[in-house]
């Protein structure tokens, strides 16, 4: 059987190259497709395998620029020889042409935000920029109407959490299966606290870190803040001395701030969170706003979920998680966090991969006829 995994882009090392790669070790023989490719940017696992780049790869600096052209990208992907095609979807990627004897899964970890859920965000975000919103407008319409045509092209989908799979049935009117994504749960550690709250985020505006910032520059708290995005220059010249920005750092380093922070924070909504799954797997609180994935991953004796998203609400979080720090245990979050391990992904996918679509079914006709 040959197997095409389809990812949006691979330009870095977060939740969604993290499925990849789960993937990749339940179908050690797949090749991979995308719309932009760094090798620099992924993991081992990524690079050892074949990578069918789009003929957009040239400008994969400008990538976010390119989205009105990525539905054509998609479809001039020749996927004739596969015989199965699994989609990894967040961006753009679910939109590729199979033959109809492709089974095609799409393990979705949500609709695309600027388009569906987030799009009003967006759009207030260009309010300054006539010229913006005039051009986004009919644009982003166009790409709602390929993105709800594009669904109709899978055969399964599979949701990588509850509160994903509630959106592909508000966006796509389509039913899917919840399976969590892939976390190395046994690579983090735990050791005493150092003073300091960590973020590990992608910077952009929908993860709120502007909050945090400003929280963090006035309380006088130390705050580190993992990861890079279009948002860094402004959010550094916001921060004051307390706040650190360490850009992207090794696996290695990443593990060592989980296991020495004293929490870690996310002042905005997440799909599902691979973050503060492995805050738990490190045996730390999550500090997050009570939204989103983290009603799955984080349990009550997790954390401070606070219910409303500002300043304000953040800081008396903070002050909450400081009267209660003393009481969380680090090994009963460690057990926690073992229901998220890749041997959980595999088990799941690998039930789907099992049971044969309905598209599949009784499509071949008897023969001799009995009529």
């Amino acid at each position: 059987m040959r197997v095409a995994i389809v990812h949006y882009w691979l330009l870095g090392k977060r939740g969604g190259e993290a499925v990849v790669e789960g993937l990749l070790k339940l179908l050690p023989d797949s090749e991979l497709f995308t719309l932009f490719y760094n090798p620099e940017r992924v993991n081992e696992a990524i690079r050892a395998r074949p990578v069918h780049t789009s003929f957009l790869n040239s400008g994969r600096r400008w990538y976010r620029s390119l989205l009105p052209l990525m539905p054509m990208a998609l479809e001039s992907f020749d996927l004739r020889e596969y015989d199965l095609v699994i989609s990894s979807e967040s961006g753009p990627a679910k939109g590729v042409l199979t033959p109809s004897t492709t089974r095609h899964i799409c393990y979705c970890h949500t609709p695309m935000r600027y388009l569906w859920e987030l799009y009003p965000a967006y759009a207030r975000e260009w309010a300054g920029a006539r010229w913006k919103r005039a051009l986004m407008a009919p644009l982003a319409n166009y790409l709602r109407l390929w993105d709800y045509a594009s669904a109709a092209r899978v055969d399964d989908f599979v949701a990588n959490s509850e509160n994903v799979k509630r959106r592909i049935w508000k966006t796509y009117r389509r039913d899917s299966e919840v399976v969590y994504p892939p976390v190395d749960i046994k690579s983090f550690y735990w050791s005493p606290a150092h003073d300091y709250f960590l973020i590990v985020s992608e910077l952009v505006p929908y993860k709120c870190i502007d909050s945090a910032v400003r929280v963090f520059t006035t309380n006088g708290r130390r705050l580190l803040i993992v990861g890079d995005g279009p948002e860094y220059r402004k959010l550094r010249r916001m921060a004051g001395s307390t706040v650190e920005f360490c850009g992207r750092v090794s696996a290695e380093q990443l593990r060592v701030l989980y296991a020495e922070c004293r929490a870690l924070l996310l002042p905005g909504e997440e799909d599902f969170g691979i973050a503060p799954v492995e805050a738990l797997a490190s045996g730390k609180p999550v500090i997050a706003l009570s939204r989103g994935g983290v009603l799955e991953t984080v349990p009550p004796e997790g954390g401070v979920l606070y219910p409303n998203a500002g300043d304000a609400e953040l800081a008396l979080a903070l002050d909450e998680f400081e009267s209660r720090e003393a009481s969380f245990a680090p090994e009963r979050l460690r057990n926690w966090s073992r229901k998220f391990g890749p041997e959980a992904f595999a088990s799941g996918m690998q039930r789907v991969l099992d049971r044969a679509p309905e598209a599949s079914r009784a499509i071949v006709p008897a023969w001799p006829p009995t009529h």
